[in-house]
């Protein structure tokens, strides 16, 4: 290869890294394309709020039973923070133990529906107040703790 072939090709390489980068950044709300976590959990959970995923556990009172424990089918609400400043919403697809639960959720990983999506509770007290949860593409759970408000049960 050739000095100016080597060069292009590094080029190309930086290019790739930095499209990499940009879209691990999606999910601290900087991907605001088609795929929605809040409109997603509204189709697929039937609670129906508006607005910032954030805001969602304030509108649901009154509306809707919040709690602190997960139930299959709940919203779980991510408050907003540096890192998701419109907040974020999952909706609970299966319990696996006191501390775990599995969700699916939209637009974590930028532009993404996800199933299964481990999720675990790590707040001090095991309100799910704190949680972690699995990063795709690491391959395992995310190191970053995010703070929730609970659970909004949709109506039966």
């Amino acid at each position: 290869m050739q000095g100016w072939q080597m060069w292009d090709r590094r080029k190309e390489v930086l290019a790739l890294c930095v499209c990499l980068t940009l879209g691990a950044c999606s999910s601290v709300g900087s991907y605001h394309g088609p795929v929605q976590c809040a409109p997603y959990a509204r189709q697929v959970s039937g609670v129906n709020l508006r607005g910032r995923a954030a805001s969602w556990w304030w509108e649901a009172r009154g509306h809707y039973q919040r709690s602190h424990r997960p139930q299959p089918g709940s919203v779980l609400v991510f408050r907003a923070s540096s890192r998701i400043p419109d907040g974020h919403v999952s909706v609970v697809r299966r319990l696996r133990t006191r501390r775990r639960i599995e969700v699916d959720h939209a637009n974590w990983v930028g532009g993404r529906i996800e199933h299964s999506v481990p999720v675990e509770d790590i707040s001090p007290r095991g309100d799910w107040s704190l949680v972690r949860v699995w990063w795709a593409p690491a391959g395992s759970m995310g190191r970053r703790a995010y703070p929730t408000y609970g659970f909004i049960l949709p109506m039966r």
